[in-house]
Parts: structure tokens; sequence; C-alpha cells
């Protein structure tokens, strides 16, 4: 039975990649004032950073519809099956809005809440990509899916809580102690939400604090799907990571997926923020 895997665009793959790999990627909405622009589609992640650069305005995110959803499970084809994963129902209603969707294609669309965001949820949709190829069912991949999120680790170095705090991702409290400090905040998701997990001064203890917590995780598992990611104009904070955190790469892996954080995410991080996400070493 053929399988299609559909996702969201907060997932951070480039729409190239996720059309090779024979995804279905369905844009959120990124609203700079009275204007409306789709993730990856009608807006590309170098062009937002330049808008969120030169403009006062403070964008806001809006999820997938219910309508969305119904259109692309209406484009299943007859004896055909899907994978759904959705970013954290607790950081978006697009999970919500798939659920919706869900009740006019009973036991054809196996819905998973990713439970986290940007490249951690990207995992998930290349894990799913693997079982696929490898001849697995839907269900046998909407379950394997649902035991291997609580491995999965996303760590994010910030330049500032700032548009965390007014997305409201995070409390007034926890950015302005970020912002009094002049610290380089780290943020991990638990339990489908953005937390607080440490702070540094500077991007070189920054750094630093990242290969401490995936060190504390058992290390990165190098057999399963694993993505470095980075906002802003530039790679340049993700290179020197990079170089700081060699002794957890080197000899360990042939290529390091590297991807921009795009409109739905940067709303939220802002520039100059670089993002691990791994599976954990059991």
């Amino acid at each position: 039975m053929r399988i299609k895997i559909i996702t969201d665009s907060a997932c951070d793959l480039p729409r190239e990649q996720a059309e090779e790999l024979g995804l279905e990627l369905l844009p959120l909405t990124t609203v700079f004032g009275s204007r409306e622009y789709l993730d990856g589609v009608t807006m590309s992640s170098r062009q937002f950073y330049e808008m969120l650069v030169e403009t006062d305005e403070i964008p806001h995110t809006s999820q997938v519809t219910p309508a969305q959803y119904a259109e692309a499970f209406q484009r299943l084809e007859p004896g055909e099956e899907a994978v759904c994963i959705a970013l954290s129902s607790k950081l978006s209603g697009s999970y919500n809005s798939a659920r919706i969707a869900l009740a006019d294609f009973p036991g054809r669309v196996y819905l998973v809440d990713s439970e986290t965001v940007s490249i951690g949820e990207q995992l998930l949709v290349r894990l799913a990509v693997r079982l696929r190829d490898e001849g697995l069912s839907a269900a046998e991949i909407g379950a394997a899916l649902e035991r291997e999120k609580r491995h999965v680790h996303v760590l994010g170095l910030l330049d500032t809580l700032e548009y965390l705090k007014k997305g409201g991702r995070i409390s007034p409290t926890a950015a302005f102690a970020g912002g009094l400090l002049a610290i380089k905040p780290v943020v991990t998701t638990v339990d489908g939400e953005v937390v607080l997990l440490g702070k540094a001064r500077g991007s070189k203890n920054g750094n630093n604090l990242l290969k401490s917590y995936i060190e504390q995780a058992g290390g990165i598992d190098f057999s399963m799907p694993y993505a470095l990611a980075y906002s802003g104009l530039s790679d340049a904070l993700l290179q020197k990571y990079l170089a700081d955190s060699a002794s957890l790469y080197e000899g360990r892996t042939d290529e390091i997926p590297v991807c921009a954080i795009g409109s739905t995410i940067g709303t939220y991080a802002g520039p100059g923020a670089i993002a691990v996400a791994f599976f954990g070493c059991k």
C-alpha cells in the first residue's frame, strides 16, 4: 500500500528536499501587519529576516487550517494512506486543525503530535520517510513515531529571549532576566512546550553549554536522523559552534545536515540563533 507523509512548514525542511522525499509540506502563515506570507512558498527564510530587520512591525504566525488539511487528505488516492506529523499541539493549533479534518477520513490518516518544533519535528519526518521506504504500513510508522519521539532532543542557543516573549512562548519574567544579564539563553522543548534550559555569557560559553547538554543526553545517535539549523542571514554562528564542538561529530559522520530556520519558527527565535536536534543514545 502506498504511504503518503504530510507535515507542516514549521519542521523547517527545505521545500526542494521535501519534494525529493515525496512529502506534502503544508505552509503556516506569517503575518506582518496586514500582509500575509506562506512560509517557504511566498516568503523565503532570507526574505523573512531581511523584513524582520527592515521593519518595526512585529510578525505573528497563523496555523495550518482544517480546510488546508482536508484538501491534503482529499488528494489521497484510492487505497492510499497517510501519516501526518504536526508541530507541537502546545505551540500551535495546527495539530488540532488536522484532528478536525480527520473526521472525514477515518482509518486512512495517522496523526502524530510531534511535541517538538523546527528541526526536532523534522527528525520525526525524516524517520517516517525512512520507515516508509522500508515498507512499513502507515499504522506501523505512526506507532514508531509515537515511541521514538520521546528520545528526540532539540536545543536552541538564542541571541535573545525577546522574540519568544513577544510571541507569548516564554514568560516575561524569564525574558527580562535574560536581557538583564546579557546572556545567551539555551532553550529546549519539554512536554511540547518551550522552556529555558540554561544560560551562558557569550557564544563560546553557549556552545560549550550545548555540548554539555548533548553529552548529558547520552550523545547523538548517529544511526538516526539528526540536524542543525541557524536563523538570520548568515550561518557564521553555526559554523563557530561546529568548530567549538568538533569532538562531537568528527569520525562519527560524513555529513552534517544543516538548514535555515524559516519564518514560522524565526518569528519566535529571532535572528542569531542556532539549533541542534538529535535522537539521544538509548
